[in-house]
């Protein structure tokens, strides 16, 4: 298997249990990339920014919750896939929604993924690592920056 690559991933979740299941399910597979998160768009928003102004590295994955306080998923999606600096980081939309419209705005919109939160502890656990394979292991990311 492919060495894991040291990539930092942009969690942009509100929710604290989604937090702490998906650091914990980085945890149980042995991912030791540093995680970075944002808890509303607002957050996020400001976390690109400065990806932007180069104070912080680019992240090598973004994992994007949809419903989010203060500024919504789409909007932070429009706003990564609008800038020439964070376009190609790959984007997974990690939500609840299973609401056509919004795969459809987010697939429209530039995201390299849409996957919908298992309810399950075990799900979630087996989604995120199959996240953690694809993105981490086997896909080859684009260059940024």
């Amino acid at each position: 298997m492919n060495m894991v690559r040291a990539i930092d991933i942009l969690l942009v979740e509100d929710s604290q249990d989604d937090i702490e299941l998906t650091l914990r399910a980085f945890k149980k597979n042995n991912l030791g990339n540093r995680v970075h998160i944002a808890r509303d768009g607002a957050e996020a928003l400001e976390f690109l920014k400065r990806v932007e102004r180069r104070e912080i590295p680019h992240p090598g994955l973004i994992l994007l919750d949809l419903k989010l306080p203060k500024v919504d998923g789409i909007e932070v999606l429009k706003y990564i896939k609008s800038k020439e600096i964070l376009k190609r980081i790959p984007v997974v939309m990690l939500t609840t929604s299973k609401n056509d419209r919004d795969i459809k705005t987010c697939y429209d919109l530039g995201a390299n993924s849409y996957i919908v939160k298992p309810i399950s502890f075990k799900d979630f656990m087996e989604t995120v690592k199959n996240i953690q394979l694809y993105w981490i292991v086997t896909n080859q990311p684009p260059v940024v920056g």
